[in-house]
């Protein structure tokens, strides 16, 4: 059987553990073919973002022209596009109809903590999403205001809604430089994320990983949404699948000691680690 095709638009992480490279070895693992559109070049590794080299608009055009004619997604996802020029050339691929199941990670800073894009330009791409997955820190940057637990996180997952996504799911199981939850993870009983369904908000919750290999978390969990729209699943079980997939992948990288900083997961599964539950699904509950 032909592997449907997922695109991702996204910066390229030189550690291979966020960006392009993540999404790709994503895309490998859930078993859908992955093509790509380079939005920046970054040197980087598991300590720090040192540089950024951002491709022109043009280039970016250039990228999408020739993927579609001959390689159309049946799903895309965005990841870091820094410059509002590169957004506004996304969002016209998008506003004329070629970027279908489109997933918006709204990447704004990096794990390391360097300022990886512009919020104007994220704003410019979310009325044409179908998902749209920023964590805490991105919600109350996009928001203005401060996005701390669960309650906060639903209201924020409405709100963004009503900025065009049809689905929201704002994610909780960030960390710190010391691999402890900062106000989710373990302060809430695991890793939450709420969901905007439409008509209602739901949390996800997973067991929160004690881990410092983090990096690309975030990437990973919105190819995975991708991937599994591409492959049929409506988006609230694509969001679980996804969701379950991540903490494989954290489980897995737990204990690995590539790099100082914040490593990689185990996106290919070569630690065989189950779940917590051992299920293929994250425990749901909805908020009306």
């Amino acid at each position: 059987m032909t592997p449907p095709v997922v695109l991702t638009v996204a910066g390229s992480d030189s550690g291979a553990g966020a960006g392009i490279q993540a999404d790709l070895k994503v895309f490998a693992a859930l078993r859908v073919y992955g093509t790509s559109v380079i939005t920046a070049i970054t040197a980087q590794n598991t300590r720090q973002v040192r540089a950024v080299f951002p491709i022109p608009a043009e280039m970016v055009t250039e990228q999408l022209t020739a993927l579609v004619e001959d390689l159309p997604p049946v799903a895309v996802k965005t990841g870091m596009l820094g410059e509002a020029a590169v957004a506004s050339a996304v969002a016209a691929a998008a506003r004329a109809g070629l970027l279908p199941n489109l997933v918006v990670d709204p990447v704004l800073v990096s794990t390391s903590g360097a300022r990886l894009g512009v919020v104007d330009a994220i704003e410019r791409l979310l009325p044409y999403a179908m998902v749209a997955t920023p964590n805490r820190a991105e919600a109350a940057a996009i928001l203005g205001r401060a996005v701390t637990g669960p309650d906060e996180m639903a209201e924020a997952a409405r709100q963004l809604a009503a900025g065009g996504p049809r689905y929201v799911v704002v994610t909780g199981g960030d960390v710190d430089g010391s691999g402890l939850a900062t106000g989710g993870g373990e302060a809430f009983g695991g890793a939450v994320d709420a969901l905007w369904t439409g008509t209602e908000v739901r949390l996800l919750r997973r067991p929160w990983v004690p881990t410092r290999n983090t990096h690309g978390t975030g990437c990973s969990y919105s190819a995975a949404i991708a991937a599994r729209l591409a492959l049929g699943d409506p988006v609230p079980e694509a969001v679980a699948s996804a969701k379950e997939y991540v903490t494989r992948a954290l489980l897995g990288a737990r204990n690995w000691a590539l790099g100082g900083g914040h490593g990689p997961l185990d996106h290919h599964d070569w630690s065989g680690t189950p779940t917590e539950n051992g299920s293929g699904s994250s425990s749901i509950g909805r908020l009306s």
